[in-house]
């Protein structure tokens, strides 16, 4: 479908500020898009074949939420950390390996997926961000969790299918961390500090699928508090 069978998608978004252009083998993101700079809240391109973000996203002033999943992106350019509104990022499924130093800008960030990238490290700069609530930074080739989580303000933390063998000393004092996803992984028993169970908010951990049966848990320390924040949330559930 060319530009032209879209146009009444791009009228209909001139007024709902809704945009949904996914699977349509798009290989950049057209001029229209960024000519509804007035209204544009919400951006749905997945499921396209972009390889480039450009410059001018940044026009897109007013946008709370993107999603870029499954395309073909290797960067995410500086103009996009201009976007000071936008609260969901999805850029999952795509080549991305590191985040620039301006995505600490997005100062209103809440929900971010960078899932299914190829991201090495874990990404310093979401350090910092207070109004985190979810990172899926699952299926990477991470290898370690590092220090500086105590600025980390996320309340859910999606590690699993990496390759960490090894947690940060104070990943227990990450101030909203209640829910931590490391299935599959490479952690063995004693890279579980007893701090992280004893400590921390975590009320949900997954471990499943590393160097040891999770029923392991049971015999270290901290283990008992662990379970008994768990036991609460499950009685604030019901």
């Amino acid at each position: 479908m060319g530009n032209s069978g879209l146009k009444q998608h791009y009228d209909t978004a001139a007024k709902t500020g809704v945009l949904q252009i996914s699977d349509h083998k798009l290989k950049e993101i057209p001029t229209e898009v960024l000519n509804l700079s007035e209204t544009l809240r919400n951006l749905n391109l997945s499921k396209n074949k972009i390889c480039c973000i450009p410059d001018e996203i940044n026009r897109l002033k007013h946008l709370k939420q993107l999603n870029l999943s499954v395309n073909a992106i290797e960067t995410l350019p500086e103009p996009l950390f201009n976007i000071k509104k936008l609260e969901l990022l999805n850029v999952s499924y795509n080549s991305i390996s590191t985040l620039p130093h301006h995505f600490a800008n997005l100062t209103n960030l809440k929900q971010v997926y960078l899932d299914h990238n190829k991201f090495k490290e874990f990404p310093l700069q979401l350090f910092g961000l207070n109004n985190l609530e979810f990172v899926d930074l699952s299926s990477n080739k991470i290898t370690k969790i590092p220090e500086g989580m105590s600025n980390f303000y996320a309340a859910e933390l999606n590690l699993s299918q990496n390759e960490i063998s090894s947690l940060s000393e104070d990943l227990y004092q990450a101030p909203r961390l209640k829910i931590l996803r490391l299935e599959e992984n490479c952690l063995s028993l004693d890279a579980i500090q007893p701090s992280l169970l004893r400590d921390s908010k975590i009320h949900t951990i997954n471990l499943d699928g590393n160097l040891f049966e999770s029923k392991q848990l049971a015999a270290l320390e901290g283990y008992n508090e662990y379970t008994e924040r768990y036991t609460a949330m499950k009685k604030k559930m019901f």
